[in-house]
């Protein structure tokens, strides 16, 4: 047949089910997603992972509106869609330079955007385009063309992260006033002024593996709220039944507020604002999130304090975890026959059996007794450089 072998499913559903292919290496990173006019998403398939395909399995896990097998004639590669919408932005570009009596040099493709986060109709581009003088002499007719070609309203560029210690972002508004923006992942909304919150998109994929929790009759403590990003998926989708979210940036607590007000769940969270070495809260939760990077360990006598001291809970301790250049491990006693995803997964695993002795000894510090304490899982959730990884780990606590 030819083609590209594809799961059909819902719009709604596409992003639990691209997980869910993720997860076992049966997606096709090569080719894009495919909407069709019948709002159902076509979903690229290794060739290779064709035989380990159980669609009634699928069916019976993720109970979906459609779930079907196709062959798409269709898909695009990554590279020419990226290709083919970059150099159709250079042509534009190249034009208006040319209607300026401007000579196009060759330095300027590589200052173009690669890359992009959309929201709504806002884009926001990275600091590393756009960066010679000759774009800010063209001024807001460069960015009216820019904003039309990427198919936007308003146009915003990203220069760094702030160290005013919100990790607010350094971000200005090249075409449009309006900074507010709204950013829908699996079903929830996100409002926030993007000039003033963070929004990390590459954390899809431990939202949706927080919404598929079980949380029914649990209290969660958020020890890093933000503006919402897994306090509202434990609440909208894992069903906790009250979530106490703690954050200092008081940005990022209006747009939480209106968050959870917009999707309907501001009776069950409580919201605690400022440092929350200072929250008033102590054997409460059954869980406690820390998703705070590069590292949450400040936060962590704190988890330990909140959890209830007569059934213990789980916590989730976000880290970027880092490993070793080849070179530099290469006089370790680890086997050198390990392939680097491998390597990186002993690396993983020592950090969190650290970490489990770490949060043993807080435990017996804090309450003077012993705890039982088991790593449940390690997810690894996207990774900044070859051998930088955020990683979150799920550790469960137990008194003994």
């Amino acid at each position: 047949m030819d083609g590209v072998p594809c799961l059909r499913v819902s719009c709604c559903q596409a992003q639990q089910f691209r997980m869910y292919l993720q997860s076992r290496g049966m997606f096709d990173r090569s080719f894009s997603l495919v909407k069709q006019p019948d709002g159902t998403v076509l979903l690229p398939i290794s060739p290779s992972c064709l035989s380990q395909l159980d669609l009634q399995s699928l069916r019976n896990t993720l109970t979906p509106d459609v779930c079907d097998f196709t062959w798409s004639q269709s898909p695009q590669s990554k590279k020419e869609k990226g290709r083919k919408a970059g150099s159709k932005l250079e042509r534009t570009i190249q034009e208006l330079l040319e209607s300026r009596g401007e000579r196009w040099m060759e330095e300027m493709r590589s200052d173009l955007p690669r890359s992009f986060q959309r929201h709504g109709d806002l884009v926001l581009l990275a600091d590393s385009c756009f960066t010679l003088p000759i774009w800010n002499k063209i001024g807001d007719q460069l960015w009216s063309a820019v904003t039309k070609e990427l198919r936007a309203k308003r146009l915003a560029k990203m220069s760094r992260i702030s160290r005013d210690g919100f990790r607010s972002p350094v971000v200005t508004m090249l075409l449009g006033d309006n900074s507010w923006v709204k950013h829908v992942d699996n079903g929830i909304s996100y409002e926030f002024d993007v000039t003033r919150c963070m929004f990390s998109a590459g954390n899809i994929t431990e939202k949706l593996r927080v919404a598929g929790f079980d949380c029914r009759g649990e209290t969660v403590v958020d020890l890093y709220a933000g503006i919402g990003y897994f306090t509202l998926p434990y609440l909208v989708h894992a069903r906790a039944s009250h979530v106490h979210a703690c954050e200092w940036n008081p940005d990022a607590v209006a747009a939480l507020q209106k968050n959870l007000e917009v999707n309907g769940v501001s009776e069950r969270c409580t919201i605690h604002p400022g440092d929350n070495r200072q929250v008033q809260l102590c054997n409460i939760a059954d869980r406690v999130n820390l998703g705070l990077i590069p590292t949450s360990e400040d936060g962590w006598p704190i988890a330990c304090r909140l959890l209830k001291k007569t059934t213990g809970g789980v916590l989730h301790i976000h880290q970027n975890v880092t490993s070793p250049l080849p070179n530099a491990a290469a006089g370790d006693a680890a086997p050198q026959n390990l392939s680097a995803k491998n390597a990186d997964r002993e690396v993983w695993r020592a950090w969190a059996s650290d970490t489990a002795d770490r949060i043993t000894s807080l435990f017996k510090d804090l309450t003077g007794a012993s705890w039982v304490i088991n790593i449940q899982h390690i997810e690894h959730v996207k990774s900044y450089a070859p051998h930088v990884h955020h990683v979150v780990l799920d550790l469960d606590c137990r008194p003994n």
